[in-house]
This record gives structure tokens, sequence and C-alpha cells, in this order.
């Protein structure tokens, strides 16, 4: 019990955190930034342990965390395959110019992009080009929000997609070629409990619906970035509305199921 319940428990932690980010500013910010990418990091490779056992986990952590670590260097140190950025020190420690928790953001939204990918399309070719986009659309809301804070800074953001300056163009290529060697990688690793997917996943499925509703929301209503908020909400579409459309379809057979059940005992009134 304590096991199925442990996932939603650092799901809440983490909503919290993110709801908390707007209404703060400054050192508290960037506290609370760090606290929900360790709390994402917790959630994901935690549920991927649970679920999947201890290959997956470490799979996850050597291939999301470990790559994502030394692309970030690669990054900071030669430009490919973002662009030429620094970050500031606002984010805690660094190791070779990068942040520690940078590498840790990567497998908190990794994890979920690929079982919303294992959820919607049992093609692996496909798997691994929707678990793709379905992480690297994530940065259409990332980049400009960090950005904006100040936790870094391109040296040439040119050129930029329409109304997202300080961010260039190529940074979201970057994303995408990174995120395709990262799914592309996970399953040969992992093994096959990756394959499928069931009703333990459920707060991994919330968690990816909600960084998508609530990063909408964020970005067109409190951090008074619209751009980002758009083109973040048409990005992330791609996976996120198919899985909710998903999701509600296998819950409505459900409810029928209990309509028909509650119909057939006398005295029950279902025309509500």
């Amino acid at each position: 019990m304590i096991r199925s319940r442990l996932p939603w428990a650092l799901l809440a932690g983490l909503v919290l955190a993110q709801i908390g980010y707007p209404l703060t500013a400054g050192a508290t910010r960037a506290g609370l930034t760090v606290a929900t990418v360790g709390l994402g990091y917790l959630l994901s490779v935690g549920h991927a342990l649970l679920t999947r056992g201890t290959r997956t986990a470490v799979a996850l952590v050597a291939v999301a965390t470990g790559g994502g670590f030394a692309v970030e260097a690669l990054g900071v140190a030669t430009g490919f395959p973002f662009g030429s950025y620094d970050y500031s020190g606002e984010l805690g420690p660094k190791l070779a110019g990068v942040p520690l928790i940078i590498p840790l953001a990567w497998t908190w939204m990794a994890w979920p992009a690929w079982l919303t990918a294992v959820r919607l399309t049992a093609s692996r070719p496909g798997r691994i080009a929707l678990a793709a986009v379905g992480l690297a659309a994530w940065d259409l809301f990332l980049d400009p929000q960090m950005v904006a804070e100040g936790y870094w800074v391109w040296r040439d953001p040119t050129p930029a997609l329409p109304g997202l300056p300080g961010v260039p163009a190529g940074n979201y290529l970057g994303w995408l070629l990174f995120a395709v060697l990262l799914t592309s990688a996970l399953r040969p690793l992992a093994g096959p409990a990756v394959d499928r997917t069931d009703r333990r996943d459920g707060p991994m499925f919330a968690l990816y619906l909600w960084t998508y509703g609530s990063s909408v929301l964020a970005h067109a209503v409190f951090l008074r970035l619209p751009a980002s908020a758009a083109w973040g909400a048409l990005g992330m579409a791609v996976a996120a509305v198919p899985l909710a459309v998903t999701l509600l379809r296998a819950r409505r057979p459900a409810a029928d199921r209990r309509e028909v059940d509650a119909a057939a005992r006398p005295g029950v009134d279902v025309s509500a």
C-alpha cells in the first residue's frame, strides 16, 4: 500500500512547490525551482524502481541523468548541440559548468514521456519518436521561463522562434536530437518491463498532464509569457492530448458498467 501511495505523495509535493513558484521571487523562487526538480527526480526514478525494478531504475538514471549531464557539459564547453550558453550560480553547485540539478530535470520528464508514448503506440520506432517529441516539447516552456529568471543565458540567441527572444531556435532542435538518443537507449538498457503500462502508471500520466496544463496556465497568466504558453501548448499537445483522450476513454466503460449494475438493483435511480 505504501509503495503505491508514495508516487502520489511525491506528486502532491511537486504540485505544491510549483503552485508556490509564481507567488515567490528571488532566492525563494530559485529554491523552489531546485526543490521541484528534486521532487520530480525522486518521483520518476522512484516510480521506475517500484513498478519496473532495479534494472529499469538504473537504466533511467544512466541514460537520462548520466546522459543529461554529459550533453549539458558538452553544450557548455562547445556550444553543441544547444548553442553557446552559460549557467548562472542561482541553481546551486556546478560541475563542469553545469548545475547538478540540470540532469535531474532531464530524468524527471523523460520517464513520463516514455510511458506516455508506450500508452499511445505499440510501434517501437513510434514510441521513440513520440517520447522524444513529448520530452523535447517541454523545453518550449522551460527555456523561456528559466531565461526570463536569469538562470542561464545564451551568448547569441538568434534566430529565435517568434515571441521567444533570448533562446535560439536551434536549442529546441538540440533538445529533440538528444531526446531521440535518450529514448532510443532507454528500452535496450531497461528491458522488456518498459514495453507496457498498467494502472500503477497513473502518477506518471498525471505528472505529464499536470506539467502540460499547469505550464500553459502559469505562462499565460502568472509569468506573463504568452508566447511560450502558446508554443508549449502546441508542442506538448502532440502527446498530452492523445494521452488525456485515451485515459478518459478507459474510464468511460467502467463508469458505464457501474451504471448498468446500479440499474439492475431495485430502488436505485441512475437517471441523473
